[in-house]
């Protein structure tokens, strides 16, 4: 248990957050199947990402780390070999499902497992359109849980329209149809984030985009590459959204990743009144996976409440909790809606955000999809629980800066999963 106080002076300082966390799994997913040497440089070293390389070396890709430098020796799609063991995705849901989409493709068996809250986390949606491009996917309850058992190889590419706005779902179709014969294409109801076309083309292979529709041809053939990765936004979040809160502050974070598909957090801050700038951009260049970044510069301000729903919501799905605790502290109601999306995550987030605000004091409501939160509204201290989400646990460690007394938060560990030097960081601006 870790025990928080409320911040006494403002918040200032340069903080470098870590690297992205969808564009690590992906750069060493990418890697693993590419000819030669890829260097991937800033990478996460969380639990989750970890889990994606333990996956492929457990697949015979030789794959070595010094911290944040990740070397991967690709030796192409046919260098994978099939796993004496269970592959353990751990709590990643990223690692689950795109695997699902690339194992779906190679002509071995493998079996997918994780931990127990991958456990709860619906799979049908990824292997009901893969078992229809021809790979055989079984589990519990039809597939649509793990343990899952994949028998893979000779796919055919599909036309799917994507019942929910999912980039996992999303990236493993994709996955699976650079494999497949002929064309896979998918449509999308909402746009989601791209990282998964960026990254086909930095390695070198082909995607086509028009709109809300994507598509990919099998046969794909990737080259290594370096991949610098840009720090993660959606953990450069917490801080700004305690930038904003605790009067005095300035908090300046360096690097951030931009892409306007994952970007809608600025979106939001903006709509609030947020005194937010981008110091510097850098445009997408290749290093970065054809990724855009900036400089972040955040400093306090008064919050207005904001309705929030419609095609933004998948560029902002994992910074809602957040969103949630700067609602707390905005002047008058902000709804958000159409996330039902979120009752799927590591845990109900629209619940367990809920729960764990109303502990200390907010004035917040759960809808069907999403939640009403009413402001601004001083929070008491108390005990809260991380129940083992590690965006959870920080949403709940920046509220503690603007409670009135001590905040304990149970389950603090679970934050390791995307952001291991969370407390470091915050230590270092206080």
């Amino acid at each position: 248990m870790e025990k928080l106080a409320p911040a006494q002076t403002g918040l200032k300082g340069t903080i470098k957050v870590p690297g992205d966390k969808s564009i690590s799994h992906r750069s060493v997913m990418f890697a693993a199947v590419a000819s030669g040497k890829t260097v991937v440089k800033n990478f996460l070293p969380g639990a989750d990402c970890l889990s994606t390389i333990h996956c492929f070396q457990q697949m015979g890709v030789p794959i070595e780390r010094d911290g944040t430098r990740v070397v991967i020796d690709g030796k192409g799609w046919d260098g994978l070999s099939e796993p004496e063991t269970v592959l353990d995705t751990g709590n990643s849901g990223t690692t689950t499902r795109l695997m699902l989409g690339l194992l779906a493709g190679r002509p071995f068996h493998s079996v997918i497992a994780g931990d127990e809250s991958i456990a709860k986390r619906p799979m049908q949606r990824v292997t009901k359109p893969l078992c229809e491009m021809g790979a055989h996917i079984d589990g519990r309850r039809g597939g649509n849980f793990t343990p899952l058992s994949i028998r893979g190889g000779a796919l055919r590419g599909i036309e799917y329209q994507l019942p929910v706005a999912s980039a996992q779902v999303k990236s493993a179709l994709l996955l699976a149809g650079l494999q497949a014969d002929g064309s896979t294409i998918v449509h999308e109801p909402q746009p989601t984030r791209d990282h998964t076309e960026r990254m086909i083309r930095a390695f070198g292979g082909a995607v086509k985009t028009e709109g809300r529709t994507i598509s990919v041809r099998g046969g794909a053939v990737f080259h290594g590459t370096e991949i610098d990765v840009p720090g993660d936004i959606s953990s450069a979040a917490f801080f700004m959204a305690a930038a904003s809160l605790v009067p005095g502050s300035e908090i300046v974070l360096p690097d951030v990743g931009l892409n306007p598909t994952r970007a809608g957090i600025l979106d939001v801050l903006k709509q609030m009144g947020a005194d937010m700038e981008v110091a510097e951009m850098q445009a997408p260049h290749a290093p970065s996976g054809g990724e855009p970044k900036g400089t972040l510069v955040i400093r306090p301000a008064v919050l207005q409440g904001v309705e929030i729903g419609g095609g933004l919501i998948p560029r902002l799905i994992d910074e809602i909790p957040i969103i949630a605790l700067l609602a707390t502290q905005a002047e008058g109601r902000t709804v958000i809606k159409d996330a039902a999306e979120l009752k799927v995550k590591e845990t109900n987030r629209i619940d367990t955000v809920v729960r764990e605000l109303k502990k200390l004091g907010a004035q917040i409501e759960a809808t069907a999809d999403g939640m009403i939160i009413e402001g601004p509204c001083r929070l008491s201290g108390g005990t809260v629980e991380s129940h083992g989400d590690h965006r959870i646990g920080m949403m709940l460690a920046v509220a503690s800066l603007v409670a009135k007394d001590a905040v304990c938060l149970d389950g603090a560990e679970a934050i390791a999963v995307s952001y291991p030097q969370f407390f470091d960081d915050l230590k270092s601006v206080l």
